[in-house]
């Protein structure tokens, strides 16, 4: 895990003996919003996605997190309820640990605290581009939506970026366009063979990125 990195055995294993380990079952809730903060958990397999719902109730995906990702932390800082759901889109296993043994090893090494910060500074500049492109062509959000998913969350394969083949309704929510649009414009883009489904393994892959950051404009 990236926030880990580089930390010696004899620093990580007393942190590593607090941590509990969880597995969770696709849809399942991992964190409610408005819970108490006293955990913080880190993914070691699956996906997850961060959620809240707008004043109708309509269900805003915020981002999605994959394996070495952090969540949770939020609540941990500023000691608040949390700002948001947690739900598993895969089978999912997580470690948790108590906000109290977070803090103090944030507090005891001052790298860990400025890769915590790096790590919420780069979720805060893809919220911005995303809400930024909120105005621009159905075809541009959604190839905005998979660079996102490519960029912080894909793999490098001989084919391309490979990426978890994502339901249309969470494209959706996360491009804030109708489940129909969206599959309308991966069809489009897989024609044109910009992108590669392979429904076997759930996995879509990106042959080049470049390609498909001048559908951006």
């Amino acid at each position: 895990m990236p926030l880990f990195e580089g930390f010696s055995p004899e620093v990580l294993e007393p942190l590593a003996r607090q941590m509990a380990l969880r597995s969770h079952a696709v849809n399942q809730a991992i964190v409610l919003q408005n819970d108490g903060g006293s955990t913080v958990y880190f993914i070691l397999e699956g996906w997850v996605k961060i959620r809240t719902h707008d004043t109708e109730g309509r269900e805003i995906t915020l981002t999605i997190l994959g394996p070495g990702e952090i969540f949770g932390e939020m609540a941990a800082l500023d000691e608040a309820p949390r700002s948001s759901d947690v739900v598993a889109l895969t089978p999912t296993k997580v470690c948790s640990l108590s906000a109290q043994h977070f803090l103090a090893f944030l507090a005891a090494n001052a790298q860990a605290g400025i890769r915590l910060a790096q790590l919420m500074s780069r979720r805060l500049r893809q919220l911005n581009r995303r809400l930024q492109l909120r105005e621009a062509s159905s075809v541009a959000r959604v190839a905005d939506i998979l660079l996102f998913l490519a960029e912080s969350r894909g793999w490098v394969s001989r084919s391309g970026v490979e990426i978890p083949n994502l339901p249309h309704r969470e494209l959706s929510s996360l491009s804030g366009l109708a489940r129909e649009t969206v599959t309308r414009v991966l069809s489009k883009l897989e024609r044109k063979e910009l992108i590669r489904r392979d429904r076997s393994r759930n996995i879509l892959c990106i042959p080049q990125l470049e390609a498909l950051e001048k559908l951006l404009g």
